[in-house]
């Protein structure tokens, strides 16, 4: 499965949860494969690939987000279910 997102990209994101999370938005610095991540090639049954982003504003200090994109198609992060809108 082919990422969509590039570096640079912004994008809004949403955890997904019976308590509605309010909106964030990040900026994507890096996009990697399940190799490129260290991971073996069983992973790949899980996981299509791994986003890194900063949140903006950005915090202090700044804090690395860590998004995954599953094979079924959904983007989780923190081992919770996220939706993305990615921004011009």
């Amino acid at each position: 499965m082919q990422s969509v997102i590039k570096i640079g990209q912004h994008f809004k994101f949403n955890i997904l949860s019976d308590t509605p999370s309010q909106e964030r938005q990040a900026v994507v610095t890096r996009v990697l494969s399940n190799s490129e991540e260290g991971l073996g090639p069983e992973v790949d049954f899980y996981l299509a690939y791994w986003v890194e982003a900063y949140e903006v504003p950005e915090t202090k200090p700044p804090t690395t987000l860590v998004f995954e994109r599953g094979v079924d198609g959904n983007v989780y992060f923190d081992g919770r279910q996220v939706t993305i809108t990615l921004l011009n």
